[in-house]
């Protein structure tokens, strides 16, 4: 088509009014056509000129990109984006004239944080460098599924280790606990023997030894914290690998979070932490095992609480899809920085001088265990939000899509959550 365009320049002259027409029609119709292709692509394509002016944008770089009002071909690429660090990778860059393949930074479009890939690379018209082709792809997906495959895998390796660890440690702990408490009864015994031959108090040499026996009692006492920690891990370690036996049953997800928020009340306001319900009504009812669904919503709350030392909110929200259920628990804590989040499920990652980096592990496995899925957006300073997706029964989905398509509920309202149940950005960060 372009060699069909070159030949009818050369007889431009030539042509008649209505030929030229014609010509100019076709031209307009193959733009269009090149433009709808573009703007169907599922990833970000922009066009900058041999002065780095941006000349061509598709719909999904307008989209994904944090772009400025901009004129096409007026100024420089870096000048339209708002994102500081990468408008300076864009510049630095372009300026530099160099080739550059899959930089990721993570953006925030549309309340979510995605993860971007981006290349820049010269492009080349007849040997000649006419510009530069910068490639946008959205790579979240994909590195969660290799942050999930990941945890799967250290999972695994963690079941086959179980057993060793088991009779490794958990009982050489058990003996050192016995014999603690064996020394401690001996210390105990002299000391009443010693108090009971002096009564006044002190030895032979005129000495005190009370504050002796006092301080072998602090020595041991640490012994023992340290006895009960390890022996804390180990127990830890070995429910993150141990095959869960899982009794579902159908149940209200939003009477159990209900009924654990009573539960820990009092020890969040003893943190100055204010506990905000968002509790979608026209969730249904669904499967799960108690007892371990309360143990991952209690170790998510306890996460936010170690985040929230000087207080602050902790807000759970619970929404309906047609397929699915999400559990939000958002605080307003600390955050997580960008460098750990695709790390902090993973077994004994941790950045808490007293954790043992296995509670995060048992929440991702008993959600799996679910079915469901686990994510997590935080920035660091910022908060951070864990979203739980639970599978609606498939006798649910068909009442909820009953009626032509609506998200209609077995009882015929709309499903939507009212004006009291919208959090920011639908709950999530």
């Amino acid at each position: 088509m372009r060699d069909f365009y070159k030949r009818a320049l050369k007889k431009l002259n030539k042509l008649t009014g209505e030929q030229s027409k014609e010509l100019l029609t076709a031209a307009v119709a193959e733009i269009d056509r090149l433009e709808t292709v573009l703007d169907s692509l599922t990833d970000g394509i922009l066009v900058c000129d041999t002065k780095h002016n941006l000349v061509m944008a598709n719909k999904y770089a307008e989209r994904f990109l944090p772009l400025s009002y901009f004129e096409l071909g007026n100024e420089p690429l870096w000048q339209a984006v708002r994102d500081e660090r990468i408008a300076d990778f864009f510049e630095a860059t372009l300026t530099g004239g160099d080739r550059v393949e899959e930089r990721e930074f993570n953006v925030e479009s549309k309340g979510l944080n995605r993860l971007l890939a981006i290349s820049v690379l010269p492009l080349v018209q007849e040997h000649q460098v006419t510009g530069s082709l910068i490639y946008i792809g959205d790579i979240t997906e994909k590195r969660g599924r290799e942050a999930r495959l990941r945890r799967a895998e250290n999972l695994a390796s963690l079941t086959t280790l179980a057993a060793g660890v088991a009779h490794e440690i958990k009982n050489p702990l058990g003996s050192i606990s016995i014999h603690i408490q064996l020394i401690q009864k001996a210390i105990e015994k002299n000391r009443e023997l010693f108090m009971n031959a002096h009564a006044g108090g002190t030895d032979g040499a005129g000495q005190d030894p009370v504050p002796c026996f006092d301080l072998m009692d602090k020595y041991i006492g640490v012994v023992n914290e340290e006895v009960d920690r390890l022996n804390h891990i180990v127990v830890d370690f070995l429910f993150a690998v141990r095959p869960m036996d899982m009794e579902f049953r159908e149940g209200d997800i939003n009477a159990l979070i209900a009924e654990l928020v009573e539960f820990v009340w009092y020890e969040l306001e003893q943190n100055n932490i204010e506990c905000v319900l968002e509790l979608d009504k026209s969730v249904p009812l669904i499967l799960f095992d108690e007892r371990y669904m309360k143990q991952a919503l209690l170790n998510l709350i306890k996460n936010a609480q170690a985040a929230m030392p000087q207080g602050g909110s902790l807000t759970i929200k619970t929404e309906r899809t047609d397929t699915e259920i999400c559990v939000s628990v958002c605080d307003t804590g600390m955050g997580i920085g960008e460098e750990n989040l695709a790390k902090i499920f993973e077994p004994f990652f941790t950045t808490r001088e007293a954790g043992s980096g296995l509670g995060l592990t048992l929440v991702f496995k008993i959600i799996r265990e679910h079915e469901g899925e686990i994510s997590v957006q935080s920035r660091k300073g910022e908060g951070a939000c864990f979203v739980i997706t639970l599978p609606v029964p498939q006798k649910d989905r068909r009442l909820i899509g009953y009626g032509g398509g609506e998200n209609t509920g077995p009882d015929g309202s709309d499903g939507s959550v009212g004006s009291d149940g919208e959090g920011p950005n639908g709950g999530r960060r």
